[in-house]
Formats: C-alpha cells, sequence, structure tokens
C-alpha cells in the first residue's frame, strides 16, 4: 500500500528533524512458505514490486555488495577488536577466504542492480486474506533481484528447487529474471551474516543493544558465528540451484 497523503498531498513528513511516512494499519501473519499458492503469489508481488524497481534507481541509498556487507563489516569486526584473542585469526583467515569466493562468485554474473526491499524474510511479510503485505523497507538498496527471492527458501536443495521454481513462475508473470543469479545465493547469505554481526558491533554502545541481544559479544557467540562461516564456505563451493 502507498504512504498517505497529508493535505498538500504529500507523503514525505517531518518532525523535529526527522522524517517520517504513514501507513494504512495492516495486520497479518507470516506466510506458509510450504504452500506453493502462497509460493507463486509471493513470485507475482515481488515480480511486480521488482518491474518498478528496475525503472530507474535510488538516488540515496546504499548498494548491497561485498564492499558494504562484506569487507566493511569484516575490517570493523577486526579494527575494534570484537572477536575474541582466542579466534581472532580464525576470524581473520577465514574472513578473507569467504570473502574472496564472493568475488569469484559474483565476478560471473553480471546483474543488473535494482531497487529491492533487501531484507525480505518471512517475518516482513504480512499474509492477509491470501495476499501478501511487505513491512519494513528501511533495509531498500540497490542490488540483484535474487536478493529478495532467496530468504524464502528452505530445507534441503530439492525443496528449495521447487520451491524456488514456484517463486519464479509467478514472478516472471510481471518482470524477467536472470537464471544466472541463483549462483549469488550463497555468497548473499554469507554476506548477510557477516553484515549482521557487525550491524550488532557498531551499535553496541547503545546501551539498548545489550539488553535486547544479552547473548551477542561472548566467546560463545564468536564460535558459533565462525562455524556458520565455515559452512557457508563450505556452500558456496556447492554447485548454484539449477531451475529449468
Amino acid at each position: 500500500m502507498p504512504p498517505l497523503a497529508n493535505d498538500e498531498g504529500q507523503t514525505l513528513r517531518e518532525y523535529k528533524g526527522f522524517r517520517f511516512a504513514l501507513y494504512p494499519r495492516q495486520g497479518g501473519h507470516a506466510p506458509n512458505l510450504d504452500d506453493f499458492d502462497a509460493l507463486l503469489s509471493l513470485g507475482r508481488t515481488l515480480g511486480r514490486i521488482h518491474a518498478l524497481g528496475q525503472a530507474r534507481p535510488f538516488e540515496h541509498r546504499p548498494a548491497l555488495d561485498i564492499q558494504t556487507f562484506g569487507r566493511e563489516s569484516y575490517a570493523f569486526l577486526l579494527e575494534n577488536e570484537f572477536i575474541p584473542a582466542s579466534l581472532r585469526e580464525s576470524y581473520r583467515t577465514l574472513g578473507a577466504d569467504l570473502l574472496a569466493r564472493c568475488d569469484t562468485l559474483f565476478g560471473r554474473v553480471d546483474y543488473q542492480a535494482i531497487r529491492l526491499h533487501g531484507d525480505c524474510h518471512p517475518g516482513n511479510i504480512l499474509w492477509r486474506d491470501e495476499v501478501p503485505h511487505f513491512v519494513d523497507f528501511d533495509d531498500a538498496r540497490m542490488g540483484p533481484a535474487i536478493q529478495d527471492l532467496w530468504m524464502l527458501l528452505s530445507g534441503e536443495r530439492d525443496q528449495q528447487t521447487a520451491q524456488m521454481s514456484e517463486i519464479l513462475d509467478g514472478y516472471r508473470e510481471f518482470c524477467e529474471f536472470d537464471l544466472a543469479e541463483l549462483q549469488l545465493i550463497e555468497a548473499l547469505r554469507s554476506l548477510r551474516i557477516m553484515h549482521y554481526s557487525a550491524w550488532l558491533a557498531r551499535r553496541w554502545t547503545d546501551p539498548a543493544f545489550p539488553k535486547h541481544f544479552p547473548w551477542f559479544n561472548t566467546e560463545r557467540y564468536w564460535g558459533e558465528h565462525i562455524l556458520e562461516l565455515r559452512e557457508q564456505l563450505a556452500a558456496l563451493n556447492e554447485p548454484p540451484l539449477v531451475i529449468y
């Protein structure tokens, strides 16, 4: 739904230096991703969103790329000594290997960067009356179309292949999709994992963050984070999904 306009027809509002928009209240729940009809509907809606997203670029939003999500996150965590000394070298070498592999995969795909939702996981989709409503566009940015599709996948490889096929059946009714972008799924997942840890670290001096994320910045957290990155490095060497 579009934002609500004021009496002057403007949708961007301002209060004490803060800009904001208001939207109609919308209830709902996360979609059932085991329901192929729901996946088809999600694909159709994302195809319409991306058809508009291709029309012109963002003027003031950043890009989702290896530099902003990967290298800057990696450097921030190392330079600010968030990683415990006992795990620091493991993170340094593993992170470098993972970024190099992401470079290789991104180098293989000549994708068109478009305007994206950017954080399109099921928790940011409200399902009501058999229709998806997308919320939380604060991570909207330029990037490959597959970024808004891969977080809807789950399960084993054959399940993910079937899910992606259904999503793309709906998506292609409104927007073309380059199947070469499927090679970027695990690279984008890896970058998201690295970016999320750095996102928390950058805000750790805010008293609200230790209160709401007490598990972060512990030796156990970083050990599990490194294990997750090791699993991602293995996934990056697996063949991509194949959709016919």
